[in-house]
Parts: structure tokens; C-alpha cells; sequence
């Protein structure tokens, strides 16, 4: 397994207002350096938008979270959408590096977190989730009456038992991460 850590959306803006924010920063910034210790490539996506938006790039609270502690070794992918791969070069870094397994982390668990994890299954790689690596916004899903708490188990649920025809998909504890060869 030559694997990568895929760390989404864990922006500046973005981190206080999710479940337990500071909290999975703080676990991401381990399960980086642990990737890095092992040699594997830490990427971390941002959502940018238009000039003039939430998400414009130009925007202080854009930037990842210095919470993660990125390295000048580490690289940065903008994207703009929900999936890291539309429209991005992540497919190509991640192929140049003889990738074939993602660590997938970050926010939002019911949008930017599942997109991915759908898209790089269907993009041929094999996925660790980070069952406990990944948020939704602090309320949950009102409408669905639905915890943070309860989001995030739906969501390791659902993508942990999902028949894919290119990878694989497993969850994993960040404690038990490994991302030795």
C-alpha cells in the first residue's frame, strides 16, 4: 500500500463552526505528521470560490487552519466543488506519487468528505475513512433530525458498507492509522 493523507477543507472559517473542530484539527495535525514520519504525501484540499464570496481565495479565513500544522513539503489543492477531483489536479499528484490508497479526513463529513470518498473510489483507489477524522457542521442536520453525532456514524455507515466497483473503502480509528509500507 503506498498511501496518501487527504485532508478536506480544514479551513480557517471553517473550524469553529463544526462539530468538535479544534479537536479533529488536532487529530489531523497527528495523523500528518505521523504520514509524513512514514514518507507518505500530505495534501490537503480548499475550497475556493468566486472573488468576492465566502470562498474566495483572497480571504484570510480560507487558508488551512494552522491547527494542521502543514509543512512546506505538504501540498495544497484548490478545489471547487464538493468532490476533490472535479476539476483538480489531485488525480495526476496523486498517480505521479504511486498512490493507491487515500487517508481521507476532514469536512464536512455529509458533503466535501463523501463526495471524495465516492469520487476516489471510483477514481480506482482504495479509501481508509478516518471514522473518527471527519465532521459536520456543529447543529448536524436539523432537518433530518439529526446530531453531529449521529451524522457522522450515518455517514461511516453508509460509505463503510458501500459496494464500489473500483476501490476499496474501510474505516479505521486515527489511533490505528498506519501508513508505514
Amino acid at each position: 500500500m503506498s498511501a496518501a493523507l487527504l485532508i478536506v477543507d480544514m479551513q480557517e472559517m471553517l473550524v469553529p463552526l463544526v462539530w468538535r473542530g479544534e479537536e479533529l484539527a488536532d487529530r489531523i495535525a497527528a495523523l500528518a505528521r505521523e504520514a509524513r514520519r512514514h514518507g507518505a504525501p500530505v495534501i490537503a484540499l480548499r475550497q475556493i470560490g468566486p472573488s468576492g464570496t465566502e470562498f474566495d481565495p483572497e480571504q484570510p479565513g480560507t487558508r488551512i487552519s494552522a491547527r494542521i500544522g502543514l509543512e512546506p513539503t505538504d501540498l495544497v489543492v484548490p478545489k471547487t466543488a464538493t468532490d476533490a477531483f472535479y476539476r483538480t489536479d489531485l488525480a495526476a499528484l496523486l498517480a505521479e506519487r504511486d498512490v493507491d490508497t487515500v487517508v481521507l479526513t476532514g469536512l464536512a463529513t455529509d458533503y466535501c468528505v463523501d463526495a471524495t470518498a465516492r469520487s476516489a473510489l471510483s477514481h480506482g483507489l482504495d479509501v481508509v475513512l478516518v471514522r473518527d477524522g471527519h465532521s459536520p457542521a456543529a447543529d448536524g442536520d436539523p432537518a433530518a433530525g439529526l446530531t453531529a453525532e449521529q451524522v457522522v456514524a450515518r455517514h461511516n455507515r453508509l460509505l463503510g458498507t458501500a459496494v464500489h466497483p473500483g476501490g476499496t473503502l474501510r474505516l479505521v480509528a486515527a489511533a490505528d492509522v498506519a501508513f508505514g509500507r
